[in-house]
């Protein structure tokens, strides 16, 4: 029975493992977590089924730092190794197909008609996870630009700005604003980028509402990018622009808002410059 680190082939093997069984887990089917964990143990050098089961545990946390969904019965475990991160990193890289994914109940199809989002209180300190946790998180979000991938993800963000929409029509529909429903604008589709906002939308007393969407399949912490227009726009039209921080999108979609200025909630860290000549 081993009980000495894992090995990058034992880290492989238990990685595949648990996305076989978290498709299986957001697809709504069924799965035997016992079954899987003994069918691995002659493959991991004997481990004992505990060991497994915690390392599961592992690969929650794993996902959760990088933005990604869990099986929710695993709750994420801290202190990994970061072997363990470059080997779900390698299985993400082998299948590229999982971080593009847009599941079917969140397409324009399959959505639920008017659906309200539930949206609750904004990342803060005296919410925040323990700091070890917290430091874990945040160093392999930065490690692997979990930011930069969700801001790459189009369909992701177009996703989540479809939704956001409905939302919003559906909101003041039962505050018994119809009228103000109608005139609910997807800026960013039917007139492009380069507005500093995405949805064009109203209070139930009529004053404009300029929506930034930020879609994750993360947690509410997961780093976001923002852009410079953005910034200058949420400066600009303060009392009108709110950044709509919508997450956990793949399973249940929550969110919160943060209104400006930016600084009073995020960090805000420069990733490039622009160069010019003498």
């Amino acid at each position: 029975m081993s009980n000495g680190p894992w090995t990058d082939a034992e880290n492989d093997l238990i990685v595949a493992d648990y996305f076989a069984m978290l498709a299986e887990d957001m697809a709504g089917r069924p799965y035997n977590k016992a079954q899987h964990r003994r069918s691995l143990m002659p493959l991991l050098r004997s481990r004992t089924e505990g060991s497994i089961e915690f390392k599961h545990q592992n690969i929650s946390a794993v996902l959760k730092g990088l933005g990604e969904d869990w099986i929710p019965c695993y709750k994420p475990a801290f202190n990994f190794q970061m072997t363990l991160v470059d080997a779900v990193a390698r299985w993400l890289a082998l299948n590229p197909a999982w971080l593009w994914r847009i599941p079917a109940s969140r397409t324009a199809n399959g959505m639920r008609e008017a659906a309200q989002i539930w949206i609750g209180p904004s990342p803060t300190l005296s919410n925040q996870p323990p700091p070890q946790e917290l430091e874990q998180m945040l160093h392999v979000a930065k490690k692997f630009d979990v930011a930069g991938r969700d801001e790459r993800n189009r369909a992701l963000g177009r996703a989540g700005e479809e939704r956001v929409v409905a939302h919003e029509r559906s909101a003041l529909k039962m505050a018994g604003r119809d009228d103000l429903a109608r005139k609910v604008r997807w800026i960013s589709e039917e007139d492009g980028d380069g507005a500093g906002y995405d949805i064009a939308s109203f209070t139930p007393d009529g004053q404009e509402r300029l929506i930034e969407v930020k879609t994750t399949n993360g947690w509410e912490r997961t780093p976001f990018y923002i852009s410079r227009n953005e910034l200058a726009v949420a400066e600009e039209r303060r009392s009108e622009w709110c950044l709509f921080r919508l997450w956990n999108f793949s399973r249940e979609p929550k969110a919160f808002e943060l209104r400006p200025p930016l600084d009073a909630h995020v960090s805000l860290t420069a990733t490039a410059f622009q160069a010019s000549f003498h």
